[in-house]
C-alpha cells in the first residue's frame, strides 16, 4: 500500500488531489446525514404517540426530513464516486503502464520461459483489485470506524455504559472470528487463483499452437490437459464457496445475538419507565447502520487482503531485476561508419552450458557479411547479442568503435533492423505490420516498402488489401508471405544495419531469387550480417565466417573457401549434391 500511495496522491496533479479531498468531504457529509436519521426516525414514532393536531405535524415533518436525509446520503455518495472516478482510473492506469513498460524491459529470458495466459491474469487480477481496495478502504472501513465511534458516545450519552460494552465486545468479536476465517480462506484462494491461471495458461498455449495439435491429432490430450487443470480449479472453488457459507453463518449468529439483547435490554429499560418506544427505534436503527457495513466486513476484508496478494503480485513484476540495464547517463548510439565487430566474445545462456567461446569477426562498413554453419554452432546467438537481449560473459561487441554497453538500447535497436526466420505478426491489418518499422509512415512509403519486399501484388489482389487482418502471429498468411511482410517491415525501418536471419527461409525459388536481388540493392550502401543455412544465398557475400562448436573456423570469400576444401566446402558439396537430388526426382 505504501508502494501505491504515490499513484493515488501523483506530484504534479493538484487536480486529483483536489479530486481527493472532495470526495473525503462528501464521505464526512454523508455520514453526518445518516447519523442523524435514527434521531428523526424515533421522535417521529415518539411524537405519533401524542394527542393533538400540531403532534401530526410534527410527526410529518419529522417523517419527511429522514425521507429527505435518505436521499441526501445518496445524493452524497454518488458525487463522492463520480468525484474520485477519475482519481481511481488514473492511479490504476499509472500503475499498470509501468508494469507494461517493466515487462519490455525485462530479459528475453524471462519472455522465454514466462506463460502468456499467467502474465496476463495477474495483471488483470491486479488491476481489479486496486479499485475494490481503494473504495473499501476509503468509502467502507473510515466511514464505518467514524460511525462505530460517533455511535457509541451517542448510545453512552442516552443509554449509558452498558449498551456501549456490548456493541464495543460484539464488535471485537465479530473481527476478530472474521479475520480467523477469513485468513483460511484468504489460503483456498490463493490456492485457487494459481489454479485458475495454471488452466488459463494451459489453454491459451494450446489455442497458440491450434494447428500443432491438429498435425498430431492430439484434441483429446489437450481437452484432458484442461480438464484436469480445470477439474483442480473448480474442486478448490467450492471449497472456496463453503468456507463463505460457514463465514456468514458465524457472522449472523453474533449480530443477531446482539440485535436481540440490545432490544430486549431496550425494552426492558421503557417497562421500568426510563425509555421510549422511540428509544427502541433509535437503537434498533443504529445497529443496523452499523451492522450493515460490519456484515459486509468479511468480504471487504478479504478483497482487501486478496487484492494485496494480487498487488504484490504486479508488484512483483515490477521488482523482477532487469538483467540488461543502461549505463546511469549513457549516451544515444550515434552511426557514422556501421561497422560490427565481435571481440573475444564468450557467452551461454547458462553457466554450465557455454555457446560462444572467444568468438572475434568483423563486419566492415557497407560490406556484406556471412555467418554459416551447423545447427547449434551459435549463428542465431550472435544476432541476440548484437540487439543486446543479453550481455556476453567476456569480450565486447562494437558498433562503429562504440562499446554496446555504453550506449543506450533504444538508440542500439534504432540503428539495426532484423528480417527474423520465424517472422511473428501483429494480430492487426497488413498495413499495420508493415508501418510498424517507423513511426507515423506515409502510404507512399508503406506501399515502396512492400513493393521492394515483393509482396505488393500479393496485398493489391486482396479484396482489403493493405487492410487485410493478418490473424493471431500471422496465421491467415503463408509462411512467405510473412516473411515478405517482415522484410517490407525492415526496409521501412532504413537502418544502417541489417542482420538477415534465414530471410529467405521460408520463400520459394522465384520469390527467393526476387527478395535476394531486392536485399542486395538496399544493402549497397549499409553493413549486411547474414546467418544463413543455405551457402547458395550467401555466395556473393564479401566475407563467409563459418562456425562450429561456437567458434569461427574458417573465413573468407566463396572460391577461397572451396579451394581450401574444409568445413564450407564440405557443406557447399552436400547442399548441391541435395539440390541434383531434388532436380531429379522433380523430373
Amino acid at each position: 500500500m505504501r508502494r501505491f500511495l504515490p499513484y493515488l496522491w501523483p506530484k504534479g496533479r493538484p487536480d486529483l488531489k483536489r479530486r481527493i479531498v472532495g470526495a473525503g468531504i462528501l464521505v464526512l457529509l454523508a455520514k453526518a446525514v445518516v447519523l442523524t436519521l435514527p434521531f428523526a426516525y424515533a421522535r417521529a414514532v415518539d411524537t405519533m404517540g401524542a394527542d393533538g393536531e400540531p403532534a401530526i405535524w410534527v410527526a410529518m415533518a419529522l417523517v419527511i426530513a429522514y425521507a429527505a436525509g435518505r436521499f441526501g446520503s445518496v445524493l452524497f455518495d454518488q458525487l463522492r464516486n463520480i468525484i474520485f472516478n477519475r482519481v481511481g482510473q488514473d492511479a490504476v492506469l499509472g500503475l499498470t503502464e509501468d508494469v507494461f513498460a517493466r515487462l519490455h524491459q525485462l530479459s528475453l529470458r524471462f519472455h522465454l520461459s514466462r506463460r502468456t495466459g499467467e502474465i496476463t491474469r495477474v495483471v488483470e487480477r491486479g488491476t481489479k483489485s486496486i479499485s475494490s481496495m481503494l473504495y473499501f478502504l476509503l468509502f467502507n472501513i473510515a466511514p464505518t470506524a467514524i460511525e462505530l465511534v460517533v455511535v457509541s458516545v451517542i448510545f453512552w450519552t442516552i443509554f449509558g455504559w452498558e449498551l456501549v460494552a456490548a456493541v464495543a465486545v460484539t464488535v471485537v468479536s465479530f473481527i476478530w472470528i472474521t479475520q480467523a476465517i477469513t485468513e483460511w480462506r484468504v489460503k483456498l484462494r490463493k490456492e485457487m487463483n494459481d489454479l485458475d491461471g495454471q488452466a488459463m495458461a494451459r489453454a491459451v498455449d494450446s489455442l497458440l499452437n491450434y494447428e500443432t495439435v491438429k498435425y498430431f491429432g492430439a484434441e483429446h490430450r489437450e481437452r484432458e490437459r484442461y480438464s484436469r487443470s480445470a477439474g483442480q480449479y473448480a474442486e478448490a472453488a467450492i471449497k472456496t464457496e463453503n468456507s463463505l457459507g460457514m463465514l456468514n453463518i458465524v457472522q449472523a449468529v453474533i449480530l443477531n445475538l446482539m440485535m436481540g439483547a440490545a432490544m430486549a435490554w431496550t425494552v426492558w429499560g421503557w417497562s421500568q419507565g426510563r425509555l421510549s418506544p422511540g428509544d427502541l427505534v433509535l437503537v434498533n436503527t443504529y445497529l443496523l447502520q452499523l451492522f450493515r457495513p460490519l456484515d459486509m466486513l468479511g468480504w471487504v476484508y478479504r478483497t482487501i487482503r486478496q487484492g494485496l496478494i494480487d498487488m504484490a503480485d504486479m508488484f512483483g513484476l515490477l521488482d523482477r531485476p532487469v538483467e540488461v540495464e543502461d549505463r546511469p547517463g549513457a549516451p544515444a548510439l550515434v552511426v557514422k561508419r556501421p561497422t560490427v565487430t565481435f571481440e573475444n566474445v564468450d557467452f551461454g545462456y547458462e553457466r554450465d552450458r557455454q555457446i560462444l567461446h572467444g568468438l572475434s569477426f568483423e563486419a566492415p562498413a557497407g560490406s556484406t557479411v556471412a555467418l554459416v554453419g551447423p545447427s547449434g554452432a551459435g549463428k542465431s546467438t550472435i544476432g541476440r547479442l548484437l540487439f543486446r537481449f543479453y550481455d556476453p560473459w567476456n569480450g565486447r561487441i562494437c558498433v562503429d568503435g562504440h562499446d554496446i554497453r555504453e550506449v543506450t538500447q533504444e538508440s542500439l535497436r534504432r540503428n539495426i533492423g532484423i528480417v527474423p526466420q520465424d517472422s511473428v505478426l501483429f494480430n492487426d491489418t497488413i498495413r499495420y505490420n508493415i508501418a510498424y518499422g517507423r513511426d507515423d509512415p506515409s502510404d507512399e512509403q508503406v506501399r515502396r516498402a512492400a513493393a521492394d519486399a515483393s509482396i505488393l501484388p500479393f496485398v493489391n489482389a486482396l479484396p482489403h488489401g493493405f487492410e487485410t487482418e493478418v490473424g493471431e502471429r500471422g496465421l491467415k498468411l503463408s509462411g512467405g508471405e510473412k516473411q515478405r511482410v517482415a522484410i517490407a517491415r525492415t526496409l521501412l525501418k532504413d537502418p544502417p544495419i541489417v542482420l538477415l536471419d534465414e530471410a529467405t527461409s521460408a520463400l520459394d525459388s522465384r520469390t527467393e531469387q526476387d527478395i535476394l536481388a531486392t536485399l542486395k540493392r538496399v544493402s549497397a550502401h549499409r553493413t549486411t550480417i547474414a546467418i544463413a543455412h543455405r551457402l547458395s544465398t550467401i555466395a556473393d557475400a564479401d566475407i563467409i565466417n563459418v562456425m562450429e562448436a561456437g567458434r569461427i573456423v574458417e573465413h573468407g570469400s566463396h572460391g577461397d573457401l572451396l579451394r581450401r576444401d574444409g568445413l564450407y566446402a564440405e557443406m557447399w558439396n552436400r547442399q548441391q549434391s541435395e539440390d541434383t537430388d531434388t532436380r531429379e526426382a522433380a523430373e
